[in-house]
């Protein structure tokens, strides 16, 4: 028998055993979480959940991440604001998933979303504030 044989029949055993546990490890999963999209359905914004992060995505980039579903859920609602106000009808559909976590979130700091929401506004609108 030839080495060049046993090479081949040996690298055949490798790829059949990869084969049987699924060959490539796989990527982490990614859990949608939230959409916007516009009237024809063009996807506009999205939230992901992946290695524990919430991450937002926008115009096909992704646009930020946190730990914190409250920051990214108030961040999609901002956009779908922002996107109403100009003119452009939206429709913004979220899971449980976050609606629960971001409410768990702000519960814990003793305040409700909204008042989280406005908060965040306000922490926004003094970040731009010329100084």
């Amino acid at each position: 028998m030839s080495i060049n044989s046993k090479v081949r029949r040996e690298a055949k055993k490798r790829n059949t055993a990869k084969a049987r546990i699924g060959g490539k490890p796989t990527a982490t999963p990614i859990e949608p979480h939230a959409e916007l999209r516009d009237q024809e359905g063009r996807l506009l914004a999205g939230i992901v959940r992946r290695d524990g992060e919430w991450v937002l995505g926008m115009g096909g980039q992704i646009a930020g991440g946190s730990e914190s579903a409250a920051q990214v859920l108030a961040m999609i609602k901002r956009a779908a604001m922002l996107h109403e106000s100009k003119g452009t009808p939206v429709r913004l559909k979220y899971s449980d998933a976050l609606k629960e976590a971001a409410n768990s979130e702000v519960a814990a700091q003793g305040i409700t979303f909204e008042q989280f929401q406005e908060q965040l506004e306000k922490d926004m609108a003094n970040k731009s504030a010329p100084k």
